[in-house]
């Protein structure tokens, strides 16, 4: 499941949103300031944050306004908590970046939904429906691969990886991108670290037949070619 980051400053409510997103299997962190909130999404970006509005020091309108701003944070889907709930509040905070807003006092079970929802419309690789790419097929519930009734072996890393350009079929994908949203954390990893999988995700699939989905770009990076045209993909 997906990595996310609780901003919240009421120890309370952040462990017990926590408690509730680690059962549904997220890596979850807690962030009780602006600033911890900065550092952690410096460090590692996450898939999704829950961000209260009110904090100490620098609000969670002005922070969501901040990372919009910013090329590295700016599809960050983010999910606005606040005891606000008058109409100018709740289009401020949308304006300021929010993908989605609620208003406390809240239900678990409603702000699980509301985030299963983000995740879908955001990140669908974060969710645990299986993908299809012309033969492969992708499971994230049992992280396995396979072309047709033969199982793909993979290592976790070309697992993530052909599910995050399973995913997003067709889009190019940078060396630095795909450090940032399969990695998590592309501060102290080398580029040619992602040429490095590539060719061992390519290698596990040739078997199958399928290394021509995984397409080079020149000059771009990668991206997951249409099943139908891999036949004439440049190599």
């Amino acid at each position: 499941m997906g990595r996310i980051l609780i901003v919240e400053d009421e120890p309370a409510i952040a462990e017990l949103i926590a408690l509730n997103l680690r059962y549904e299997g997220h890596d979850v962190r807690v962030a009780g300031t602006a600033d911890a909130a900065v550092r952690q999404v410096t460090e590692q970006l996450p898939e999704l944050v829950i961000l209260d509005w009110m904090l100490p020091g620098e609000s969670g309108v002005s922070l969501a306004r901040r990372w919009r701003s910013d090329a590295r944070t700016r599809e960050l889907p983010i999910i606005m908590l606040t005891a606000r709930s008058e109409e100018r509040d709740l289009i401020q905070g949308l304006d300021a970046g929010a993908d989605d807003y609620l208003t406390k006092p809240f239900s678990t079970g409603e702000l699980l939904a509301r985030i299963r929802a983000v995740l879908r419309r955001k990140l669908p690789e974060a969710l645990d429906t299986p993908i299809e790419a012309g033969p492969i097929r992708l499971d994230p519930a049992t992280r396995r691969v396979w072309h047709g009734q033969e199982e793909v072996p993979l290592g976790p890393t070309e697992f993530r990886l052909l599910r995050f350009l399973m995913s997003h079929p067709e889009r190019v994908h940078s060396r630095n991108q795909l450090l940032d949203r399969v990695w998590g954390d592309h501060v102290f990893i080398e580029e040619r670290t992602v040429d490095v999988h590539i060719k061992r995700l390519r290698a596990s699939l040739a078997p199958a037949g399928c290394a021509d989905l995984i397409e080079t770009v020149r000059g771009a990076g990668y991206r997951l070619a249409r099943p139908n045209l891999t036949s004439q993909a440049a190599q």
